[in-house]
Order: C-alpha cells, then structure tokens, then sequence
C-alpha cells in the first residue's frame, strides 16, 4: 500500500470512528425521547421503534402528578441565584489572584485547590448540621449558598488561568489613562474572559440543575421547596411504574440544559471569532 493510499483511508476511519461515536451518543437521547411517548408495553416490544402516535398524555400526567411547574421555578431559582453569587464572587478573586505579585496569589490558588480534595459525602453531614444552625435546614435559601461554595473552587481555578492569559500591559496602560481596579476588571478583563465565564456558567450549570442528593436533604421533599431532579423520583411506584410517564418528566427537565448550552455554546463562538478576527 503506497503513501498516498493510506492518506486516503485515514480520513475514511476518522470518519467511522466519529459516527460510531456519535451513534453511541445519540441512542440514548433517541430510546428516552421516543420512549416518553408510548405506554409500558410499547416500550417492552418494540424499544427503538417510533411510537403508535405523538400525544402529549405522558407529560401532562408527570407535569401534574408531581407538580413540575413548581419543582422547576424551585430549580431555576435555585440554579440562577447560585449562578449570580458564584461569578459575582470568582470573578473578583480570579483577577486578585493572577495579577498578585509574588507568592502570596499562588498560596491563594492552591488553597482554593484544596476545596477540590474534599469529597462531597465528607461534607453532608457537617452541612445538615451548619443548616439546622443557621435555620435554613429543607429551604431553598441554604442551596443558595451551598451551591455557589461548593462551585467557587473550580470556577476560580479556571477563571485566573484565563485572566493570566491578558496581557498586563492592558492594566498598566488602563491604570496609566486614571482607571481604577474596578474599572479595569469590569471593562477590560471581564469581556475578555466571556469565553471562559461561558465555560465555567455551563459546567455549573449542569451541577446545579441536576444535583439531587443534597437538594434532597437541604431542601427536602416538600412541594414548595423541591427541585426538579427531587420531583422526578416521586413518578417511581413500588408496585408498577409507568416509564413512559418518568420518561417524560425527564425530557421536561432536559429542555432548560440544552437550551442554556445552545445559547452559551453560540456566545462561546461569537467572542472567539470575534478575537480571531481582530487578531
């Protein structure tokens, strides 16, 4: 086999190997959306063929059985909130931290490192114990707090290594021109650093919105306080569970995740074609 015939079958195998994967991805998407239209026989007998018809019977009874509008305010605020409070506070020490002078910013990072050391059921119960202390123990209110402290660690990490990634002469020639700190983080290195907040927002994002045991404990299994992902269990029986109906309630709390990755995924793309171009 010459040199340029094996230059022509790499692309090809490249090529399978992506659709493999790709077909491995998508399975099952395709089985959980397909399958939150049928009954518990049609799932059974024919697993990956397309249901007798599209009625929306299966989300109607999961969105009123376990009151999903509810759970999914509870989500969305819980998730938003945490959101706000994380970048409000990474954003500020991610700048403190790479243009520290000396070695005091590095002591800083790899304290903030250590958060990552700590395994989240270590920290259950002296959580439950800090939210009965602070009268917030099965309230939204304490994941407020949690979510955003159990985030800052990986947040700051990756945000400082974008912002070292700015060259300083921008801040020294800001500062020359009669620019505070504020002023510089808020106008040159925030816009700089959107692909990275974008980043971060995401893997965040995902966290929150799908965490379950502690939005189970902290929040607990109230109507009025639970989250989406504490809701969805509720569709289990005992005795016979529908999986068409669970399978719906799933598709339901999938929409907002795909629609935050759309629209932060083409953000994403819009500030790195726009550095690009400009460069």
């Amino acid at each position: 086999m010459t040199r340029k015939n094996r230059g022509e079958k790499l692309p090809l195998v490249s090529h399978i190997i992506v659709a493999v994967y790709v077909l491995i991805l998508v399975t099952p998407f395709y089985f959980v959306l397909i399958s939150s239209f049928k009954s518990n026989t049609e799932i059974f007998n024919f697993p990956f063929s397309a249901p007798a018809s599209f009625g929306l019977e299966n989300f109607v009874e999961a969105w009123e059985r376990v009151d999903l509008d509810k759970a999914l305010v509870n989500s969305a605020l819980v998730t938003g909130i945490s959101l706000s409070l994380t970048l409000f506070l990474a954003i500020p020490a991610s700048y403190a931290i790479a243009r520290f002078r000396g070695k005091a910013g590095d002591y800083v990072e790899r304290f903030f490192a250590l958060g990552l050391l700590i395994p989240s059921f270590a920290a259950l119960v002296p959580t439950v114990f800090l939210a009965i202390w602070m009268g917030l123990f099965q309230t939204r209110e304490f994941l407020y707090l949690f979510f955003p402290a159990t985030a800052l660690p990986l947040t700051v990490i990756l945000l400082t290594q974008f912002m070292r990634a700015i060259p300083s002469e921008l801040q020294e020639s800001a500062s020359i021109d009669g620019a505070g700190r504020i002023r510089i983080l808020v106008s040159i290195y925030t816009p700089l650093v959107v692909p990275g907040i974008a980043t971060v927002t995401i893997l965040n994002f995902l966290s929150f919105w799908n965490e379950y045991l502690f939005s189970l404990i902290l929040a607990g299994p109230s109507p009025t306080e639970r989250t989406s992902q504490v809701a969805l269990p509720i569709l289990v029986s005992q005795t016979e569970t529908e999986f068409g109906v669970l399978l719906a309630g799933a598709v339901i709390t999938m929409i907002p995740v795909y629609v935050v990755y759309i629209i932060l995924n083409r953000r994403l793309e819009d500030v790195l074609v726009a550095g690009a171009v400009k460069g």
